[in-house]
């Protein structure tokens, strides 16, 4: 993510004359350089602008910058805004207005109307904010001290956002299957999809997986497996199942790049025809290296999990399912049949072997652990609302299990929801929000929220502030202001 760039563009004008503007220029580079050493990307200062023919030249070099994800802009001093129109309606990155200063404290004993004239950041704040709010532009404005951690962080979060966006119009799904029979949530329009967030969802029949696993070589296998000895115990003798799931993951992994870069992985357990069990292991074992997974024909958790993971640094992020309660201590316990990231593990993985209720296929090979703890993690999940997709972001607390539980041999984590329990699953309910969700111990509300909102996505959160009365109408004037738009 260090390789994305965010570029630091200062507003000024001519009037103050060149000894100030080259202490404009001195002071931007130098917040510059100290933003960029507390980020995930890559912080540069651009330039200092004076003129609308100055803005277009630097908003035209930032549109044809294929590493720059977008840009951060500052108005040390009064930028008179009517010349920023034209640059910034030709604007095709994500903008965020940094509402700060050189300065910390005002320098009581000595200021004087030079130091007035030289750092106006309230007074240009204003003109700037009013032209961006004119042209309805939805960007992030975030306020305080260049230096200050909550603000760094703020813009860390948005960075982490930034970077998302730029890789989410990317993201390719390769989907070995279609739609779970009868399930709704999963569904959603792809090709609206596709002209909004740049997602590209393809299919391909399972037998064109079956030729990539029927030319998988012994040697293939055997790398694979020298793998899965270093990252996980092997906790079975039966190490022809075991071969098999990493003859599917030479496969899988060759067929996504052979195609073009796939990054999101979609199949069905009613779907494995030529191939002896469901992809489990390799599955798992994918998910760990940054492939996003939807289970039953889930493409849109497929992408956002690629996204997610990511966005994450390809930590404690993945597909997630809301399974089963346990009631007395309030807790959720979410998992899947087998695949299940082992980036969630909080125990060392084992790969155990055991029956499949489903499927009619052969016993297959999965990683089986406890999950990881975390104080603070997101549930997310993206549905499709037929004028607008929604994205769902809670605020869960992941919780060790409160006991062992020998006879479940898959993977998992267990959650309580914010605020409370009851008011939790009420409004993801109400919500509309899915079974299926990535989940991540890394990622925080902001990250999402930013995320959503440079999306253009319909953002619902749930959160400790949550109230079932308000919640309802929040969706309630959400569904209002989206008909009109529509």
């Amino acid at each position: 993510m260090k390789e994305k760039v965010i570029y630091w563009i200062t507003g000024s004008q001519t009037l103050y004359g060149a000894e100030t503007l080259a202490h404009v220029a001195q002071h931007s580079e130098e917040m510059a350089n100290y933003v960029n050493e507390r980020m995930p990307v890559t912080v540069k200062y651009l330039t200092t602008c004076k003129s609308s023919d100055e803005i277009e030249a630097a908003v035209k070099q930032v549109n044809a910058d294929d590493d720059c994800i977008g840009i951060i802009t500052w108005c040390h001093t009064f930028s008179p805004a009517k010349m920023w129109i034209r640059g910034l309606t030709k604007l095709q990155k994500p903008m965020c207005h940094f509402a700060t200063q050189y300065n910390n404290e005002l320098p009581y004993d000595t200021i004087d109307m030079d130091f007035m004239n030289e750092n106006q950041a309230a007074h240009g704040d204003r003109e700037f904010g009013y032209i961006v709010s004119r042209l309805r532009m939805d960007n992030k404005v975030i306020v305080g001290y260049y230096k200050d951690e909550e603000a760094l962080a703020q813009l860390a979060a948005w960075c982490k956002a930034a970077a998302g966006l730029a890789f989410s119009k990317r993201v390719k799904v390769c989907r070995f299957s279609d739609n779970m029979r009868d399930v709704a949530v999963t569904e959603g329009d792809k090709i609206d999809t596709h002209i909004n967030l740049g997602w590209q969802v393809d299919f391909y029949p399972v037998g064109d997986l079956v030729d990539y696993i029927d030319k998988v070589t012994e040697e293939e296998i055997d790398a694979q497996m020298a793998e899965y000895a270093e990252k996980y115990t092997m906790a079975t003798d039966r190490i022809d199942a075991v071969r098999e799931q990493a003859k599917y993951e030479v496969a899988i992994d060759k067929f996504c790049k052979d195609k073009g870069g796939y990054i999101g992985i979609v199949d069905h357990f009613g779907s494995l025809h030529g191939m002896n069990q469901l992809p489990g292991l390799a599955i798992q074992d994918l998910q760990g290296k940054g492939y996003g997974f939807g289970a039953e024909g889930d493409w849109k958790v497929a992408a956002l999990g690629a996204i997610m993971q990511y966005m994450a640094g390809q930590k404690g992020t993945g597909l997630m399912e809301d399974y089963t309660y346990d009631f007395p201590r309030e807790a959720c316990l979410g998992a899947h049949m087998l695949e299940v990231s082992p980036q969630f593990a909080g125990t060392k993985p084992e790969i155990q072997v055991h029956p499949l209720g489903i499927g009619g296929k052969s016993d297959p090979a999965r990683l089986v652990f406890e999950g990881l703890e975390s104080p603070e993690g997101v549930a997310v999940s993206m549905i499709d609302m037929g004028n607008r997709m929604r994205l769902i972001i809670q605020k869960i607390e992941i919780i060790k299990y409160p006991k062992r539980m020998p006879k479940l041999p898959v993977a998992g984590l267990m959650w309580h929801y914010k605020p409370d329990f009851k008011t939790g699953v009420a409004a993801w309910i109400y919500a509309g929000g899915a079974h299926h969700t990535v989940v991540s111990s890394v990622l925080t509300m902001q990250d999402m929220i930013d995320l959503g909102n440079m999306m253009g996505l319909e953002v619902i959160t749930i959160d400790e502030k949550t109230e079932i009365n308000e919640f309802k109408k929040q969706l309630m004037y959400s569904d209002a202001i989206y008909k009109v738009k529509s």
